[in-house]
């Protein structure tokens, strides 16, 4: 991915994750970071890519699956630099960022748009746009004991952000239109009409239980070190969870309890089912043709519950080209009847399984396509959670970093690795004075 700097420059960052032969464990850790100097096509992308795999003596052919954030100069399908990679890698599995393609589902029509905005313009009122008024509202907020005492701002990036601003703005909406009452100017009588329009409520009750659940998603999605297969656990169990909503919202509205408090007796939620339907299809569309298939999810998970056998190494074709079907059938059905294995698999988690207690020798062609499926990117969570350091390290304070200097201090600053102190201590030789 490559944001720009405090300078304008485009600084591209790649991440890794790997196999340690070593330590027998699956390692994430930032490749690198490099400027684009100039344009950002997805040519100079490829082209910068390249030269940070030659220089760390690093194969394309090598490289099993690569995720994006679905930039067209990433994914475009002749010049993008996926489309160059997979010139040199036939195999080169590649897929957009699980993350972004569930946070696509969460464009909103036109009248859910229209209420997102008048209240997101509120916030702003009633934060930023006045530092007495601010002050004035916290003041409000703590003499009437409300459930918190201030306003949070959102960010557009992420429904996350959202979600959270209307969570808190529902727990103290009835001190908020108190305060808007006694404000006197022109927006002030505006917000207050607003609140007191019960459509409009209506559907902000929906709004905060939607994006609730839409944030626990996203919270799952976002962790370090999951692998595309936990990945694809949380999004198949949400789109069970959207029929269970889709239900719920035509009886009790137990998982939609803003709504529920707002919409007592009778109510109309048609319009509220509609907007899940949307959700379900939509998600049914993006990641039902996602190659990642229930079979290949299980087989990382459980693989001694796989019964579909031949549905199983069809999957894994899919996935990846060089897989032969009838060894791999063969090596599943073995796996299956060592009851040793089965035994040790209970005791342990499916990574520390794959890597350290499944004999190679007798089960080689299980054993890869785990460590080439393990070693998938689900997201580009990690590029994202950079950027930020990348704000932090260079600022308009240090605007003349060098991009050496840049690139030094985010491996410093990202690495998972931990120097052992007390080794390097030891190793080292006072110097005294003569």
């Amino acid at each position: 991915m490559s944001p720009l700097d405090i300078c304008d420059n485009a600084q591209l960052l790649i991440y890794v994750r790997f196999f340690n032969i070593d330590q027998k464990i699956f390692c994430e850790d930032l490749l690198g970071v490099t400027p684009l100097q100039t344009s950002t096509r997805g040519e100079d992308i490829y082209l910068t890519i390249k030269k940070m795999l030659t220089e760390r003596g690093m194969e394309p052919k090598k490289i099993v699956s690569i995720t994006t954030d679905g930039a067209p100069a990433m994914i475009g399908r002749e010049k993008g630099a996926v489309a160059r990679l997979k010139e040199a890698n036939p195999d080169l599995v590649t897929y957009h960022c699980i993350i972004h393609q569930s946070v696509l589902y969460t464009s909103l029509s036109d009248e859910y748009a229209e209420v997102m905005n008048i209240k997101m313009k509120m916030i702003h009122f009633l934060r930023a746009s006045s530092s007495y008024q601010h002050r004035m509202l916290r003041e409000f907020l703590k003499e009437v004991n409300a459930d918190a005492d201030d306003h949070l701002l959102h960010n557009n990036v992420r429904y996350l952000s959202k979600g959270r601003v209307l969570a808190r703005f529902w727990s103290f909406r009835k001190e908020v239109a108190s305060f808007l009452a006694e404000l006197r100017s022109h927006k002030a009588k505006q917000f207050s009409h607003f609140l007191e329009n019960k459509k409009y409520m209506d559907n902000v009750a929906f709004l905060v239980d939607v994006t609730s659940h839409l944030n626990e998603l996203n919270l799952r999605l976002q962790s370090k070190d999951n692998s595309v297969s936990e990945l694809m656990t949380a999004v198949r169990s949400f789109q069970r969870k959207l029929e269970v909503f889709k239900e719920d919202l035509q009886g009790e509205c137990a998982h939609f309890p803003a709504l529920q408090e707002q919409v007592q007796g009778e109510r109309e939620v048609s319009f509220f089912v509609d907007f899940i339907d949307k959700l379900i299809i939509n998600f049914r569309n993006r990641f039902d043709s996602f190659n990642f298939g229930p079979q290949l999810n299980l087989f990382i998970q459980n693989p001694f519950l796989i019964t579909d056998v031949k549905r199983f190494s069809k999957e894994v074709a899919q996935l990846l080209k060089w897989v032969d079907h009838g060894p791999l059938q063969m090596q599943l059905i073995n796996l299956q009847a060592d009851v040793a294995l089965k035994e040790q698999f209970e005791r342990t988690d499916p990574p520390s399984f794959w890597l350290q207690m499944v004999p190679e020798t007798t089960f080689s062609g299980l054993k890869k396509v785990a460590i080439y499926i393990l070693t998938m990117f689900g997201s580009t969570h990690n590029c994202e959670a950079a950027f930020s350091a990348m704000d932090i390290i260079k600022t308009k304070c240090r605007s003349r970093l060098t991009n050496e200097h840049l690139h030094m201090c985010m491996r410093m600053a990202l690495t998972p690795f931990k120097p052992r102190f007390k080794v390097l201590a030891g190793e080292a030789r006072a110097q005294f004075s003569h």
